[in-house]
C-alpha cells in the first residue's frame, strides 16, 4: 500500500530524522537525508514503513509480512502520523506564548517545532521504562537488545520493534543476562503481560479515556508519573503532558528563571501549569533550548 501525506509549512525534517536515527546500528530504523524506513509490529503483523521526503510531501508505503487487514491498515496510518510528528499542531502554543517573557522567546527561536512520536504507544512506554535512570547511550543499547530478543525480523531486513506479546514471551533471565537491571526487566515484562492479555487496554475511547489509561498505568508496579507522561507524549501525542519530573526540563528552566540551582519538581510543576492545556509543547521547547537543532529528547 502507498499514499502521499502533505507536510505542513515550515516542516522541520531534521528533527524527525534525528529522533529516528538515535541508534547508529540501524537495527529497526534506517535513516538517510531524504528517507526514513522503520520496522515495527502493528496489529500483530511485522510491518516496514518507508517514507521518502520530496519537498512538502511525504511519499509513504508500507509492506506487511502477513495478510492485510483493516486493523493493520489503521495501525499503519496511525503509526505514520506518529513518526512524522503530525499529531500535535504547534501553532496554538505559539499563539498562547506570543507575549510570554519566558516561553515566548523560546518559541520564536524554534518556529514549527513539533513532537515526534514513537510508532506505537507500547514502543513509547517501553522506551520510557528502558531509559529510566541511565544515560542515553546505554538506553539505546538496551533498546537494541530488546528489539533483537523480542521482535521478528522483517523480510525487508530490519528488525521490528516488538509488540507486547513478543516482549511478554521473554523471561527475566533473558533480559538480566543482557545488562538489564532486574527491576527494569520485571517492569517491562509485567507491563507487556498486562497489555498482551488485555488486562491493560492502551486503546483510548469513550469508555477508556486518557485519564483512565493513565490511572491504570500508574497502578503497574515500576511505572511512575514520569513514565506515564512520557508515554502520553511520545505514544499518544497528548497535548497537555506535564514533564515536571524530567531532569532536562528542570535544567532548561534554571537559566530562564535565574536561579542558582535547578528548580525542584514542585516548582517546575507550578511553572508548567501556566501553559496548560499546551504543556507538551512547553516541554518540547524547553528540551529544544538545550539542543537548538532538534527536540533534544529521547
Amino acid at each position: 500500500m502507498a499514499w502521499d501525506i502533505a507536510l505542513p509549512d515550515g516542516y522541520r525534517l531534521h528533527d524527525v530524522l534525528a529522533f529516528h536515527q538515535r541508534d547508529a546500528e540501524n537495527v529497526a530504523e534506517h535513516v538517510t537525508p531524504q528517507r526514513l524506513r522503520k520496522a515495527v509490529v502493528l496489529a500483530g503483523t511485522p510491518v516496514l514503513l518507508d517514507v521518502a521526503f520530496e519537498g512538502a510531501v511525504a511519499r509513504c508505503s508500507a509492506l506487511a509480512d502477513g495478510e492485510p487487514t483493516d486493523a493493520v491498515d489503521s495501525a499503519i496510518r496511525g503509526a505514520l502520523r506518529n513518526v512524522l510528528g503530525l499529531r500535535i499542531d504547534p501553532q496554538p502554543f505559539t499563539d498562547m506564548v506570543a507575549g510570554d517573557p519566558v516561553m515566548g522567546p523560546l518559541a520564536k527561536r524554534q518556529p514549527g517545532l513539533r513532537i515526534v512520536q514513537s510508532a506505537t504507544v507500547f514502543e513509547a512506554l517501553t522506551w520510557a521504562v528502558i531509559g529510566q535512570q541511565i544515560n542515553l547511550a546505554f538506553a539505546i543499547a538496551l533498546r537494541r537488545t530488546l528489539i533483537q530478543l523480542a521482535g521478528p525480523r522483517h523480510s525487508g531486513g530490519l528488525w521490528c520493534y516488538p509488540d507486547a506479546a513478543g516482549v511478554a514471551r521473554l523471561s527475566v533471565d533473558d533480559l538480566t543476562s543482557r545488562k538489564f537491571s532486574r527491576a527494569k526487566a520485571e517492569t517491562l515484562l509485567r507491563l507487556s503481560a498486562l497489555v498482551a492479555d488485555g488486562a491493560l487496554d492502551l486503546e483510548p475511547g469513550p469508555a477508556n479515556t486518557i485519564a483512565d489509561i493513565s490511572e491504570a498505568l500508574l497502578a503497574v508496579k515500576g511505572i511512575g508519573p514520569w513514565t506515564v507522561n512520557y508515554g502520553l507524549l511520545r505514544g499518544y501525542g497528548y497535548e497537555d503532558c506535564s514533564l515536571h519530573g524530567d531532569v532536562a526540563i528542570r535544567t532548561a528552566l534554571q537559566p530562564l528563571l535565574g536561579g542558582d540551582e535547578r528548580p525542584d519538581i514542585a516548582a517546575t510543576e507550578r511553572f508548567l501549569q501556566r501553559y496548560a492545556p499546551h504543556r507538551t509543547m512547553a516541554a518540547a521547547h524547553l528540551w529544544a533550548s538545550l539542543h537548538p537543532r532538534g527536540d533534544g529528547n529521547g
